[in-house]
C-alpha cells in the first residue's frame, strides 16, 4: 500500500467492511477534508455578509416540502 498509495478494502458478503491505507495517505485525506470544511464555512460566512442566506425555519420548511417529508412526525 505504501508503494502504490492504494487502499486495501476487505469485504464480507460483497460489502466493504474495512479500509486499510498507509498513514501518510490517511493524513492527506484528513487535511483535504479539513480544508474543504473550512472553505465551506468561508462561503457560508461570505453569503451571510452579502445577506444571501435565508432563515433556518424557511429553509427547513422548503426542504421538507421538496422532499415530501412531513414537518411534524
Amino acid at each position: 500500500m505504501k508503494k502504490t498509495n492504494t487502499a486495501g478494502i476487505p469485504t464480507e458478503n460483497g460489502k466493504a467492511e474495512l479500509v486499510a491505507q498507509d498513514a501518510e495517505s490517511y493524513q492527506d485525506l484528513k487535511r483535504r477534508d479539513r480544508m474543504d470544511t473550512i472553505e465551506g464555512i468561508k462561503r457560508g460566512l461570505e453569503s451571510m455578509e452579502r445577506r444571501q442566506g435565508k432563515p433556518a425555519a424557511d429553509f427547513l420548511r422548503e426542504f421538507f416540502a421538496e422532499k415530501d417529508i412531513p414537518e411534524h412526525e
